[in-house]
């Protein structure tokens, strides 16, 4: 370190003294040029000598920025001795030994940047490498990067030609567990660990590289069966599989992995790398620790999926719901005495669509608390609006699973109640059997804090969902909806065993029964014949929207009268 600093502080007096000893042979003439007059001689070397200082300055801090300057000097003085030369003025043995004098300075500048250009290229050179090295290799497991993978994908698949290429990802199942129980040290261990065993499973052709975090990718180029994707997968997964010693523990890698696998060239990058992706995720919903290739009908029907899912968040948000109506009626009369609110989806490509459409995938993404809140709030604002003209009219709501176990239901419903000032003892709350059986007791606690709010409970389905006699006496229910498929039953058996004996459940503990899927006259009579009071279906009117059904209390109202 210190002979590279005398070096270089050498190195700026020998330039110095070039600059300088230059400038000075440019005005040779002014400062030794035989002038007549003694005054006007002093004031030429005096301007010469100004010249020489303020140039060399100037030359100097130039050179700093731009390190060529420097030699601007000397190449002008030998441009002006050789002038000089040329008119034979006698310049003089003084002024030639000069030139030599600077010519020497110059090459012994030369000389002494040698060694140290030499080491600039060297250091530069070993730089290069480093920035080399760290763009493509990463620091831990010493395997190549993503940078690396994809440089060597991109080259692989384009010269693919009539050969299969295959990217395997790899991604360590429980891999945070280990990091939070045996710490980072031992986390790293076992990345190290993953990239040595990647390693002994692939041939000497074939990319090894960690993309982060703990996925890994291993490219395989030019194969001739696509079967050798397999083998090497598993082998791997199964390799991993052997104990590692971490200290005093012993730990086993579990790993999952995605396969994906083109033929020929035309393929990017991207594609394949989001194919085996896809592999990687399905090979995860399978239980993990396997290996699975990418299936094209699969990613299609995950395409829609993701579309659908896309579609109904939007759909929430610009609010492309819609509540429609269908009228319970009395079956003495056939008025209706109350309503049941039922969402549908105003699709804008797909036009109106039905709940079984949607309300599953919502159910999935957690959205039907919300939406499910929306129903109930913009159904109760239309039933106060109808039970101005038509008094006692009933409001039928649906209650979801994922509403039933939202701890803010009940402060919801009485939020709405208030907000609507509809009466609460004209507010149903639906929910299947199947959805109250899931857990009994949680069902009747939810249930019977509902209750005091003043609503009244309906249980959808009954006789669906494997119940007992004890379950209604457990649940604090009001009503009772005989499911659509005993109603049915009494024609196609031409008897009415299970919808009579449902009716004579329900009389039995004080319940309202209501027949569900009323198709035609015949089992409208048939449960009238049962002493049936109300029901619902397609035989008194299908769900409509609020303008409609609005028409139709109006028509009944006018023949009332």
């Amino acid at each position: 370190m210190g002979r590279t600093k005398t070096m270089d502080r050498v190195r700026r007096v020998v330039d110095y003294a070039m600059i300088f000893a230059s400038l000075t042979v440019l005005v040779w003439p002014m400062l030794f040029g035989g002038i007549a007059r003694q005054d006007t001689d002093a004031l030429s070397r005096a301007l010469a000598l100004a010249f020489v200082v303020l140039a060399g300055m100037l030359v100097t801090k130039a050179a700093g920025r731009w390190p060529l300057a420097q030699y601007a000097p000397a190449s002008a003085a030998v441009i002006m001795t050789a002038f000089l030369h040329a008119r034979a003025d006698g310049a003089g043995r003084t002024l030639t030994w000069m030139i030599i004098a600077i010519a020497a300075v110059v090459l012994v500048r030369q000389l002494l940047g040698v060694g140290a250009n030499a080491g600039l290229m060297r250091d530069l050179t070993q730089h290069r490498a480093i920035v080399a090295r760290q763009a493509f290799r990463d620091p831990l497991t010493e395997l190549g990067n993503r940078a690396m993978f994809i440089d060597q994908a991109e080259e692989a698949l384009a010269r693919a030609d009539d050969t299969m290429t295959a990217v395997i990802i790899i991604d360590l199942d429980g891999f945070k567990a280990v990091n939070d129980t045996y710490g980072h040290v031992a986390g790293d261990q076992l990345l190290r660990t993953t990239a040595a065993r990647l390693n002994a499973n692939v041939r000497g052709g074939d990319t090894v590289s960690r993309l982060g975090g703990d996925e890994f990718v291993v490219l395989l180029p030019q194969i001739a069966d696509d079967s050798i994707a397999d083998t090497v997968a598993d082998r791997i997964l199964r390799d991993l599989l052997q104990p590692l010693v971490i200290g005093e523990d012993m730990i086993s890698i579990r790993a999952s992995a995605g396969i994906a696998i083109v033929h020929g060239r035309g393929h990017g990058v991207d594609e394949v790398m989001r194919e085996a992706d896809q592999a990687l995720h399905q090979a995860k919903a399978d239980g993990k620790g396997v290996s699975r290739r990418f299936d094209p009908e699969l990613f299609a029907r995950t395409g829609r999926q993701q579309a659908e899912e896309a579609e109904l968040r939007n759909a929430i948000e610009e609010q492309q719901f819609e509540v429609h109506y269908q009228p319970i009626v009395d079956l003495d009369g056939e008025q209706t005495v109350g309503v049941e609110a039922l969402v549908r989806w105003r699709h804008p490509e797909r036009g109106l669509l039905p709940p079984a459409a949607f309300l599953d995938l919502a159910e999935q993404l957690g959205m039907l608390p919300q939406l499910g809140h929306w129903v109930l709030e913009h159904a109760c604002e239309q039933a106060v609006r109808w039970q101005e003209h038509t008094p006692g009219l009933e409001l039928n709501v649906n209650l979801s699973a994922s509403q039933l176990g939202n701890p803010a239901l009940r402060d919801e419903v009485r939020h709405v109640l208030q907000a609507t000032g509809i009466p609460p003892h004209q507010l149903v709350l639906e929910l299947t059997e199947t959805v109250a059986l899931t857990d009994l007791a949680e069902s009747a606690r939810v249930l019977n804090e509902l209750k005091t709010l003043g609503v009244r409970i309906a249980l959808d389905d009954f006789g669906t969902g494997f119940s007992s006699l004890s379950h209604l006496g457990v649940l604090p229910v009001d009503v009772v909806k005989i499911d659509k498929s005993f109603v049915q039953a009494m024609q196609e058996t031409g008897g009415a065993s299970v919808a009579e004996a449902v009716l004579q459940i329900a009389r039995t503990f004080n319940l309202a029964p209501v027949a569900e899927g009323v198709e035609d006259a015949i089992q409208a009579s048939r449960l009238r014949e049962l002493d049936c009071a109300q029901a619902q279906g397609y035989h008194f009117a299908r769900p409509m929207p609020a303008g409609d059904l609005t028409e139709l209390l109006n028509r009944q109202a006018a023949l009332r009268a």
